[in-house]
């Protein structure tokens, strides 16, 4: 068993993790970030599939990434733009293709209407939603008590109009169904993303991607930090006290002043603390949860759609396929398409045997673009639920009324634990912009309480009384 000693243990090797861990090394801090997995990135990841490159996890840098952004600078990774050129696809729910360009869907008039009102609607509500502490919106208390769902279908007695909007947070963000979360829950995804505008404008939230893939990002920062980063290293146990902590793995121990747990919610107790957790933070936990969704790769020998003047944008909440892209790489000539399937679409996909569930994935690819799209000639499912390390998509988020009993909670340290991931964003909420939010936001905590600890120190000892020579006792 090899004993180390650091001044900052970090588990998970994470975009949050590895950004915790440079700032803190920057900072003179010795530290080693532990990493269950054999490879760093968590849910980022970019792989060859029968020679064709897939980034089976996180992709996309919107322009108000900023903290991305400055990232992928600093680091020296060039970025280019999503194919955009041409019209889109919506299914309607009667099953038929239509094109149109712009971000409203083709559709009645009263439906358009009605889609513009609750999208200004839900701008208005989101404007006086702080993404830091959405439990503090003077209306928090009944927003986290009704469902997405249920707010929509009182606000509208449109279906269609209903339906699309649910779509562009529960299918496409949060990854489950409208009626098991909170309008809150909801209100916090749009405000992490600016607006709920913005996360219907597909040309801004998907707006770049990295030229050889995001998974740069943390292999770059792991490289930064040399050995420091152990690999293959599940963590075990975590011994914690105010003095300090001890983690352990199968094959090391390390003692360190303080430890970030940078993994998802939902892999927390995966670990054993000693002594437990508080009893709050245990029930916290058992109130967040990831969503699931399965990501679609498909390349074609040419983009054929661009020549049938697509742009390859398509979306619908009628189809098992409810949104997909232009996908193609940088540089290459073939033409890659991108769609996710979610919530319970996923779970009913997921009962079928691998041959009739890319049947059906493709079938619905081809009521966007035609028959074409049945014939790909690489494929591929990332299944992000079925990873050990991950069991889930995106991002965790609260059941009914969980936002606003443990919200705050999840931002406290215990004792020298403290815990972050992109889940626990306030802007950049689930993306890796606020996964780099978050590790610079704990490294800050950690060295701003190592300065706190040495002033108090050091005072301490300049105020203690002398005792005076030759007193007798």
């Amino acid at each position: 068993m090899l004993h180390l000693n650091r001044d900052v243990v970090v588990v998970g090797a994470g975009a949050t993790g590895l950004t915790a861990a440079t700032e803190l090394k920057a900072a003179g801090l010795s530290v080693v970030v532990l990493e269950a997995r054999d490879r760093v990135g968590g849910r980022l990841h970019t792989d060859e599939i029968d020679g064709q490159m897939y980034e089976l996890g996180g992709q996309w840098v919107s322009p108000d990434q900023t903290a991305l952004i400055d990232t992928l600078e600093t680091l020296g990774l060039p970025t280019y733009e999503r194919y955009r050129e041409g019209e889109s696809v919506y299914v309607g729910p009667g099953g038929v293709a239509a094109r149109f360009t712009g971000d409203i869907f083709p559709a009645s008039d009263a439906t358009q209407a009605e889609l513009e009102r609750l999208i200004a609607l839900l701008d208005e509500l989101v404007a006086q939603t702080d993404p830091a502490a959405p439990w503090e919106h003077p209306r928090a208390a009944e927003f986290d008590r009704i469902t997405f769902r249920a707010w929509l279908e009182a606000e509208s007695d449109d279906s269609e109009a209903v339906e699309n909007i649910a779509l562009f947070i529960a299918d496409a963000m949060l990854t489950k169904p409208a009626h098991s979360f909170s309008l809150l829950q909801a209100l916090l995804m749009a405000a992490s993303a600016g607006s709920f505008s913005h996360l219907v404008d597909a040309d801004f939230i998907l707006d770049k991607r990295v030229v050889g893939g995001l998974q740069q990002v943390p292999l770059r920062l792991a490289e930064g930090l040399g050995d420091d980063v152990r690999l293959g290293h599940p963590v075990r146990t975590v011994e914690w006290a105010d003095g300090g902590v001890t983690v352990s793995t199968d094959a090391l121990t390390v003692a360190a002043r303080h430890v970030i747990v940078a993994v998802p919610p939902n892999l927390y107790d995966r670990i054993d603390y000693v002594p437990p957790l508080p009893r709050l933070r245990q029930q916290l936990q058992q109130h967040q949860s990831l969503g699931l969704v399965i990501k679609v790769h498909a390349t074609y020998e040419t983009p054929f759609w661009r020549e049938d003047g697509l742009s390859g944008t398509a979306f619908s909440p009628y189809q098992l396929v409810h949104e997909a892209y232009d996908n193609s790489n940088h540089g290459e000539t073939r033409g890659t398409l991108v769609g996710f399937v979610s919530d319970q679409k996923a779970d009913a996909l997921l009962q079928l045997s691998a041959v009739d569930r890319r049947r059906a994935i493709l079938d619905s690819l081809a009521a966007y673009y035609g028959p074409k799209a049945l014939e790909p000639v690489v494929y591929y499912e990332s299944d992000w639920a079925a990873e050990e390390w991950t069991q889930g998509a995106y991002a965790a988020s609260f059941d009914l009324g969980g936002l606003t009993r443990y919200g705050a909670l999840q931002l406290e340290p215990v004792g020298p634990i403290r815990f972050g991931s992109s889940d626990l964003a306030a802007e950049g909420y689930q993306h890796v912009d606020g996964a780099i939010r978050v590790g610079r936001r704990l490294a800050r905590e950690i060295l701003d309480e190592i300065a706190a600890t040495s002033t108090t120190n050091a005072t301490s000892s300049t105020d203690t009384t002398p005792v005076t020579e030759g007193a007798s006792a």
